[in-house]
């Protein structure tokens, strides 16, 4: 790989052959960020692919830089290295090339972290329900790893949702917070339990567990646009159908112009 290539991988786990965990460390000094933000991986298209991702036709220029936008999971207090949650795409230009980076390998880091999706915009006081697809999660990775107040009075729940459970990547971290803090709630659910019987939580969409109340249920009340602010990140259909969900019970979608309940991360 050439010069332009600025950072190194310090770790990856694959969660599984379709799941990969990478940690990216830069040449330079990490920027400050806030939790919640994103920025751009790359790598060239000289770079090899996954034995898993599908065959290149046509390949592409092998001397361009492929690059793609990454939501941020690790801390915003860490700073050595980003972490990123990253889905295979097989058919893609980017994921099969990064699924087949290893340790020490270089790639191409964005020097700037950018994005709205924060925690600045809703209100301290309200209660937070952060409801993810897939890697949609790692957003709120990083809020929960940075400054996040768990001893407050604010209540949190957050919903991932995944095809089956050796898909719902950080389980155990989150489980751990769970049981470790009385206000904070994890609710996996997955819908392919025909692949995974053994499975015993939440079964179905997640826009199941507000439509049965299991949400309203665990938060103790019934959601509420006046105490609650809702985040969306993941599949478009999930978000469609929860914006829908949630305006029926008053919610509305958040911009800078006209403040609402609703936070959405459309980066699908």
């Amino acid at each position: 790989m050439d010069g332009s290539m600025n950072a190194t991988v310090t770790m990856r786990s694959e969660i599984n052959h379709g799941l990969l965990v990478l940690r990216v460390s830069p040449d330079d000094e990490l920027p400050p960020f806030k939790p919640g933000q994103y920025t751009v991986l790359g790598l060239p298209g000289s770079a090899p692919r996954s034995c898993h991702a599908d065959l290149e036709d046509p390949p592409p220029d092998p001397d361009k830089i492929i690059k793609r936008a990454y939501s941020i999971a690790s801390s915003s207090l860490e700073g050595e290295y980003l972490e990123f949650y990253i889905a295979l795409v097989r058919s893609g230009a980017l994921t099969p090339r990064l699924f087949a980076l290893q340790n020490e390998d270089r790639l191409w880091l964005g020097k700037k972290i950018v994005g709205m999706f924060t925690l600045d915009d809703a209100p301290r006081e309200n209660h937070l329900l952060f409801v993810a697809t897939g890697t949609g999660l790692a957003p709120y990775l990083s809020m929960l790893r940075s400054t996040y107040q768990f001893d407050s009075d604010r209540m949190t729940v957050v919903c991932h949702a995944a095809r089956v459970s050796w898909d719902l990547g950080y389980r155990r971290e989150l489980e751990g917070m769970a049981a470790r803090y009385p206000n904070f709630h994890y609710l996996p659910i997955i819908d392919e339990v025909d692949r995974d019987p053994e499975w015993r939580g939440e079964v179905g969409f997640v826009n199941r567990l507000v439509e049965d109340g299991t949400i309203a249920a665990t938060l103790g009340f019934d959601l509420d646009p006046g105490n609650t602010s809702a985040f969306l990140c993941g599949n478009p259909l999930m978000v469609e159908s929860m914006m829908a969900l949630l305006a029926d019970r008053g919610f509305t979608k958040h911009s800078r112009k006209t403040p609402g309940s609703i936070f959405v991360e459309e980066y699908w």
